[in-house]
């Protein structure tokens, strides 16, 4: 049986500039063993697939203790590795980051995404730099205090919630990431970035494994891999690719009496046997 520190070093090594490790985010169980049965090297959760099937929005409105439990029944039905999306680390403070990170750990997950917002009633705003290094610095103690070598994948969200002036945001981002870096992130994740040349020079900017959020009208992972990427996730578009077909099967029976849209599922056998045992 191989160990969750066996699984975190497996894990680190599938990032690779140039090869990335390519993520279709799972949100349960079933969707988790359907991405591994698909030959997925390893397998990432969606924060937001999971809150929208525990009844919750996204953005840090699930319990923590819902988030790991959902995390161990996903590390308990596959058996490669999984990294969870922990949004900004259920905690308010960074001790409460490194307590969610032994929580995440004894779960049986051995990489996090760690975001470096703040939802807030009026919105999101962005967290100073020494605040989230304060708390990616938290994460990285509680794993090495474990003997774990947590993948630790810091998010730098100013592309995506597009802030700042647009000729400052690499900068910007590659400021930010060197800060998280030094506190102990091990790779940088920054979603909203499509563009090939600024996918380029972020790569070249930050010294760290880079990881981007691909989906219709980004580069194909052979282009990424391209431009030096080493990890590439989809994120929620998977989870919402799923209730798209329940809007339009649904839609279809009520309004029309007909059921195309349900055309081509899996077979009932495959998905109980998927989860049988999980």
């Amino acid at each position: 049986m191989t160990t969750i520190k066996e699984k975190a070093e497996l894990f680190r090594a599938l990032h690779r500039r140039g090869e990335p490790v390519v993520l279709a985010n799972g949100w349960d169980v079933a969707s988790a063993r359907l991405v591994e049965d698909a030959g997925a090297k390893a397998v990432a959760t969606t924060s937001a697939g999971v809150a929208w099937s525990l009844g919750a929005p996204d953005g840090d409105q699930v319990e923590r203790e819902q988030a790991l439990a959902l995390i161990e029944r996903v590390a308990r039905a596959v058996k490669v590795p999984v990294t969870a999306d922990i949004e900004n680390g259920f905690a308010e403070k960074a001790e409460g980051v490194g307590e969610t990170i032994r929580g995440v750990l004894a779960a049986g997950a051995v990489g996090v995404n760690i975001e470096d917002v703040i939802y807030t009633h009026a919105g999101v705003e962005l967290r100073s730099v020494a605040d989230q290094a304060e708390r990616v610095a938290a994460a990285r103690e509680a794993a090495d205090a474990a003997g774990v070598a947590l993948f630790i994948n810091a998010r730098v969200d100013i592309y995506l919630r597009a802030i700042g002036e647009p000729a400052e945001r690499l900068n910007t981002t590659a400021t930010r990431a060197a800060a998280f870096i030094e506190a102990g992130a091990d790779g940088i994740f920054v979603p909203g970035v499509v563009d090939a040349e600024t996918i380029a020079a972020l790569v070249e900017a930050i010294a760290a494994p880079i990881n981007v959020l691909a989906g219709p009208g980004a580069p194909s992972i052979p282009e990424l891999a391209a431009l030096g990427v080493a990890r590439v996730s989809l994120g929620s578009s998977v989870a919402a690719a799923a209730y798209a077909v329940v809007e339009r099967a649904a839609r279809e029976a009520f309004e029309e009496g007909t059921y195309t849209a349900i055309e081509g599922g899996l077979a009932y056998p495959r998905l109980n046997g998927l989860v049988a045992g999980s």
